[in-house]
């Protein structure tokens, strides 16, 4: 069974960095598209980065140029460096595995998902 699991959220202050971890098993489940979602206040679940088999990455406009996605193979971990983070970027972020590699950064239930590590920018 596919099974992820995040680590790495905390409090942070504004314009201050984290690095999430994804630890999954029965990777190769999983490694079509990879990637990171977030659910802030008042909004639906939405796409933070993905990376793809071939290493491809995408990025919501939003975070463009100030996180990171990369992953691990040998180890099945999945990471996202998080850079200059604002307060409105607060809340849980959830690793995605299963995705199509047309569909990277959308939202699909049926992908796998993991439970969540909360993240908190002060400002």
């Amino acid at each position: 069974q596919v099974q992820l699991v995040e680590s790495g959220g905390g409090s942070v202050q504004a314009g201050g960095s984290l690095r999430l971890s994804c630890a999954a098993s029965g990777y190769t489940r999983t490694s079509g598209c990879m990637g990171w979602f977030r659910q802030v206040p008042g909004k639906k679940r939405e796409g933070v980065a993905s990376i793809d088999s071939a290493g491809i990455t995408k990025y919501g406009d939003s975070v463009q140029g100030r996180f990171a996605i990369s992953k691990d193979v040998a180890s099945d971990t999945l990471y996202l460096d998080m850079n200059s983070l604002k307060p409105e970027e607060s809340g849980m972020y959830y690793c995605k595995g299963g995705g199509s590699l047309w569909s990277c950064l959308t939202y699909v239930s049926t992908n796998h998902w993991g439970q969540g590590t909360q993240v908190t920018v002060a400002s």
